[in-house]
């Protein structure tokens, strides 16, 4: 069993956070519903430049789709994965291959190969940690309540 807390760095996962430009997400999804979408949208609003990395789709959220890492025209800072763990050993061939600066491996993408493949590429690695959550936990989009929603006081009605 791997030890995820080796992956679950928090300085590192704040390095990656400030200094990331790129995050190709392999396994985005045109489906609004899914979590991979609302975690590419919610970095694409956020400033970041979002890949989506799918065979299946041409076009998601206004940016042109590739089938595989090693399509993609430039190089990207964070390989960011929605993909069974079975998947990962290959995905992290490609991101060393294509040179991306971290992987990052969604809740649930634990696999120890790839893990190894990444580290042994010098890629920095996050394992089994939302991107979207831990950008909203540091860089101050979450309040000890949940999301910040920017409001000191709430409405109330009285006692009932």
């Amino acid at each position: 069993m791997t030890d995820l807390a080796q992956y679950q760095d928090v300085t590192t996962i704040q390095r990656i956070l400030h200094t990331a430009k790129t995050v190709a997400i392999v396994g985005l999804s045109a489906n609004e519903l899914r979590a991979s979408y609302f975690v590419g949208f919610y970095l694409k609003r956020h400033g970041y430049r979002v890949i989506p990395v799918n065979p299946r789709e041409k076009e998601i959220l206004s940016e042109r789709g590739y089938p595989s890492l090693t399509d993609l025209p430039g190089p990207v800072d964070v390989v960011n994965v929605f993909r069974a763990p079975g998947a990962l050993p290959q995905i992290a061939r490609d991101a060393v291959t294509i040179g991306a600066g971290a992987l990052w491996c969604q809740f649930g993408v634990i696999n120890e190969e790839g893990n190894a493949i990444a580290e042994d590429g010098g890629l920095d690695l996050v394992v089994d940690r939302c991107l979207k959550i831990e950008h909203a936990r540091y860089v101050g989009r979450m309040h000890w309540l949940g999301f910040n929603t920017q409001r000191i006081t709430s409405v109330r009605t009285g006692l009932q």
